[in-house]
Parts: C-alpha cells; sequence; structure tokens
C-alpha cells in the first residue's frame, strides 16, 4: 500500500506522460512548432533541476554551480557534433565519460565542505568556467558557437531527422525519462538508503559503520552526469551554445525549480520545469518585466505551499482520505 507521498508522486508522474503525449498528437497535427521546442526545452532543464534535487532534497547539499556541468555538456556536444560526427549516441556517451571524470574532480574539491561553503565552492566553480570560455575564442568566445549541424539517427526502422519538432520531443522525453528512471532505482539501493541517513544526521552515520564521503562522491557525480546529458541536448534543440549557460542565474533558475516543483521527489522538479518554462513564455508575451511576475508568483506558490507542489498534492490527498474516512465513521 502506498502513502500519501508516493500516490502524489504516481499521480504527478502519470499526469505529466499523459500531457505529453497529448501534446506530442496534437502538436503534430497542428504542426505546432512553437509548443512542442518549448515543451523540449523544459525537458531539458528539468533534467538540470533533477542533478539539483538530488544533491539538495536527497542528500541534503546545496549546490549553486550545476550549471557548470549543463554548460559543460552542451560545449562538449556541440563540439563533437560539428568536429567528429552529428551522432547523437556519440554525444551522449563522450558527454557521460566526460562528466563522471569532471564530477569526479570537482568532488575532490567541493566535498571537503559543508552547508554554505559546499554551496560557495560550487558556486565558484561555476563561476570560473564560465569565464573561461567566456574569453576563449576557439569556443566563440561570449558568441558562442554556432552551426550545430541537425542529427540524423540510425535506427533499425531507418533514419530519424532530429529536425522534426515532435521526434526530437520524444527523443528528449525517452532521455530524461531514462535520467529520471536511473535516480530512482539508485533510491531503491543501499546507495540511496544512505544518501537520505546523510541528509538525516550525517554525523550517526558512523554509529552504524558507514563513512558518508563515498555515498556523497557517488551523488555528486552522478549529479554531474545528469546535468551535463541534459546540457547536450541543449544545442540539438537551439543550433547554438552560448557561456550564458554557465551563468548564476541558470543554476539559480535550477534551484527555484526544485523548489516550485518539491524538494527530495524528483518528479517536483520536472513539474517546477514545465511550468516556470510555461510562465515565462506566456507571462513574457504580456509584459518585458515578467521576470517581476515570476518572482511574485514564485513568492505566492511558497509562501502558500512550503513543501512544492507536489507537496500541496499531498496535503489535498491527505484532506480527502479523512473526510472519506469521517464520512465510514458516520
Amino acid at each position: 500500500m502506498l502513502n500519501t507521498k508516493a500516490r502524489a508522486i504516481r499521480f504527478v508522474e502519470l499526469l505529466l506522460l499523459i500531457s505529453a503525449a497529448i501534446l506530442f498528437i496534437v502538436g503534430t497535427y497542428l504542426d505546432d512548432t512553437f509548443f512542442l521546442r518549448l515543451a523540449t526545452e523544459s525537458l531539458i532543464f528539468g533534467g538540470l533541476a533533477l542533478s539539483v534535487d538530488l544533491l539538495l532534497g536527497i542528500v541534503g547539499l546545496l549546490s549553486l554551480g550545476q550549471a557548470l556541468y549543463f554548460g559543460f555538456g552542451a560545449y562538449l556536444s556541440a563540439l563533437i557534433l560539428k568536429e567528429l560526427a552529428p551522432s547523437f549516441s556519440l554525444a551522449i556517451f563522450i558527454v557521460v565519460i566526460a562528466s563522471a571524470i569532471l564530477g569526479w574532480i570537482a568532488s575532490f574539491i567541493a566535498l571537503r565542505s559543508k552547508g554554505v561553503y559546499f554551496a560557495l565552492i560550487t558556486f565558484g566553480l561555476a563561476q570560473v568556467a564560465a569565464k573561461v570560455v567566456y574569453n576563449t575564442r576557439s569556443l566563440g568566445a561570449s558568441d558562442g558557437m554556432m552551426g550545430v549541424p541537425v542529427l540524423q539517427i540510425s535506427t533499425p526502422f531507418g533514419p530519424i531527422d532530429t529536425s522534426d519538432p515532435g521526434i526530437f520531443f520524444l527523443i528528449c522525453l525517452l532521455t530524461i525519462s531514462i535520467l529520471y528512471g536511473i535516480l530512482k532505482y539508485f533510491l531503491s539501493t543501499p546507495t540511496g538508503s544512505l544518501w537520505l541517513a546523510i541528509q538525516s544526521n550525517e554525523n550517526r552515520l558512523a554509529y552504524v559503520g558507514y563513512k558518508s564521503k563515498g555515498p556523497k562522491q557517488v551523488a555528486f557525480i552522478l549529479a554531474a552526469v545528469v546535468a551535463a546529458v541534459s546540457g547536450a541536448l541543449y544545442p540539438m534543440l537551439r543550433g547554438f551554445v552560448s557561456p550564458e549557460l554557465m551563468f548564476f542565474n541558470v543554476s539559480g533558475n535550477a534551484v527555484v525549480t526544485v523548489v516550485l516543483g518539491g524538494v527530495g521527489t524528483l518528479v517536483g522538479p520536472i513539474l517546477g520545469s514545465v511550468l516556470l518554462t510555461s510562465f515565462k513564455s506566456i507571462i513574457g508575451t504580456w509584459t518585458s518585466h515578467h521576470h517581476i511576475v515570476i518572482g511574485l508568483i514564485f513568492v505566492v506558490i511558497v509562501i502558500s505551499a512550503p513543501k512544492g507542489l507536489i507537496g500541496l498534492i499531498v496535503s489535498h490527498m491527505n484532506k480527502n482520505s479523512s473526510k472519506k474516512e469521517g464520512e465510514k465513521h458516520e
């Protein structure tokens, strides 16, 4: 029997899948490029938010520099597609290996500290990387890299043209779903239990014979890979990358997305990304000061639902359950 939180997560998972199916069918039928690309972008940044939620919601580590790995994945993907071969599988494979190595190296620096110091170190690492990319002419400097080729993905049923917005939406949906599934699998393993124990009370972990360094490093590296793979999809969607992908506002938006959807739920960040991307697009057509409006909406949501939208759904389900129980007793 699932508890209320688990049922709420299942409900949101099903809701997002049904919404994605409807969007694909309707968007493809109407040949609506805008909304399909908007949904694809929300999935990509939802993947970035997933990496933040792994560290913040599961392990209890606030990272303000996940944009480093997102931008790294985007630039590496663009370089591979332009200079080596326009191959989706090759780009993803190299990004996974390279980002795991980068995350492993960065973990020795970041995990030496805790709390606000960890957040500041991750922020600093991302700022240094962004500045280096911004001043590197071979990477396009401040202009970024343009001209990323459109991919042709070979399958047993024939080549797939990713220039079709509906097809690329499905590819991104499948990729982010796989990342989501991997994280959910890890949560069901002993490593996942150790992550939750670290979040609860890291100092007590030693009393049951475990060290926190190893599990934290695994989480850090896995979060780096998830962010980088999500970033690798960006140049395939937009055809270019820019240093702005490594700026603090990208990391900050990911944290906001996690808080909006529900910290520690994994599906919450994806829901939050869909809503935040939609808010930006819709409100941006009404006013150039959309950041102010979105900020006010975020404040209202945080005050009314401190545990995020998933928490709001859990609260609603609990009320309904209590109401049904009361009616039975009557």
